[in-house]
């Protein structure tokens, strides 16, 4: 459990987890009995309680010894911090030990055909019955819906009133009847994201995580824990196999304990810079949450740098391994020479585009931190020449 973890071996949790190995099952087992998937969760709902300093410690050490993350799920990274802060006591007891121990696996039903970087433009309704919404419409890009054991779903239950009113947060089982996901091929070859389509679905009133048409509120919120765990994307463990750095000394080697290329040190040395200081940012906003001091508008910053330095990074890996870096599948690219993590590259710089588009476009980011930042006018006048 101490090697860079592969997607397939990756434990997501769930009514069907499944595990690579019997020493993966034993590693999330004692992780779970310790409340080590969620440090920072309060014991009561399955966490180890640390505080954010001993959390941080925590996380340095893990990754000082190279251990594997337990778990990965949008429930530890998003539904279940959203629960821990919007949740009323019933929901926290209901979910968070679940998420905890791995039991729940979550999905995010945020876009829609006709509202991806629009969000608030969202059609998916939620009409009353009693003690009931019943849920019509569709989600795309919902990743791992298939697979998913919940969703957390935004729906809109005023259709009167200003589009980023009117919307409701709503937690739900993907078991419900009248809940259909279907995946979508991606230009990786990969299938975990699908569209997912509710007809009639019934959900209980008591699910509504907030207040009933005040969802808005808590979408932000849970955006915000999107953009700030993608703008970590380069750190992922997942992605942690071959690095800038390791492509460089494998493909090109050391002379005198320098890198062989002068071109390569001075991209590498810049690349790890950005990421030391991405990480201190990442760090000092967490304090600053915790303070109750934090800007939202951070996140957004955080999630562009961070995914358009992994774009960079990836680009840097490729152009180092050379040809080592075309394979892709099938036996001409299964012969001596290439390692799993190299055939790999192709995908992972592949999946590295989709990240400045997933959460929001990187143009889209940057329309944000234009107005709400540097309040900027939302119409400049060009002149003429174009400047």
């Amino acid at each position: 459990m101490r090697t860079p973890v592969t997607q397939e071996e990756q434990v997501w949790g769930g009514r069907n987890v499944r595990f690579a190995s019997t020493d993966a099952k034993l590693w999330f087992d004692r992780c779970v009995e310790k409340g080590y998937c969620v440090p920072d969760w309060p014991k009561e709902y399955g966490g180890a309680g640390f505080d954010r300093q001993q959390t941080r410690i925590f996380k340095e050490e893990m990754a000082r010894l190279s251990c594997r993350a337990p778990q990965v799920n949008l429930g530890i990274w998003m539904a279940g911090p959203a629960i821990l802060e919007f949740g009323t006591e019933e929901q926290k007891r209901e979910h968070l030990p679940k998420i905890a121990r791995g039991e729940i696996r979550w999905c995010q039903g945020y876009s829609e055909p006709g509202a991806g970087s629009d969000l608030a433009g969202l059609q998916c309704r939620a009409d009353s019955d009693g003690d009931d919404y019943i849920i019509n419409g569709s989600k795309m890009w919902t990743s791992g819906a298939d697979e998913s054991d919940w969703v957390y779903c935004l729906v809109r239950t005023d259709f009167d009133a200003p589009k980023h009113n009117g919307i409701t947060f709503l937690l739900f089982d993907m078991a419900s009847e009248g809940v259909d996901a279907k995946p979508i091929e991606l230009i990786t070859g990969e299938t975990h994201f699908c569209q997912t389509f509710f007809d009639n679905v019934r959900v209980p009133k008591k699910n509504v995580l907030g207040v009933e048409n005040q969802g808005w509120t808590v979408a932000k919120r849970v955006l915000q824990f999107e953009r700030n765990m993608m703008s970590d994307m380069e750190s992922s463990a997942v992605r942690a196999a071959v690095t800038p750095r390791s492509s460089a000394i494998e493909h090109i080697g050391l002379v005198d304990g320098k890198l062989a290329y002068p071109i390569f040190r001075q991209d590498i040395a810049r690349h790890e810079i950005a990421k030391r200081a991405l990480d201190k940012t990442q760090q000092r906003m967490a304090d600053e949450f915790a303070e109750g001091v934090g800007d939202m508008n951070v996140a957004t910053i955080l999630k562009y740098v961070g995914t358009e330095e992994e774009k960079r990074k990836y680009e840097l890996i490729l152009k180092i391994a050379g040809e080592q870096a075309l394979g892709w599948s099938g036996d001409a690219f299964s012969d001596d020479g290439f390692s799993d993590e190299e055939l790999q590259l192709t995908r992972d710089w592949l999946s590295s585009k989709t990240h400045s588009i997933a959460g929001g476009t990187s143009e889209i980011q940057l329309n944000i931190i234009a107005k709400r930042v540097l309040g900027l006018p939302e119409n400049t006048a060009v002149d003429k020449g174009g400047k």
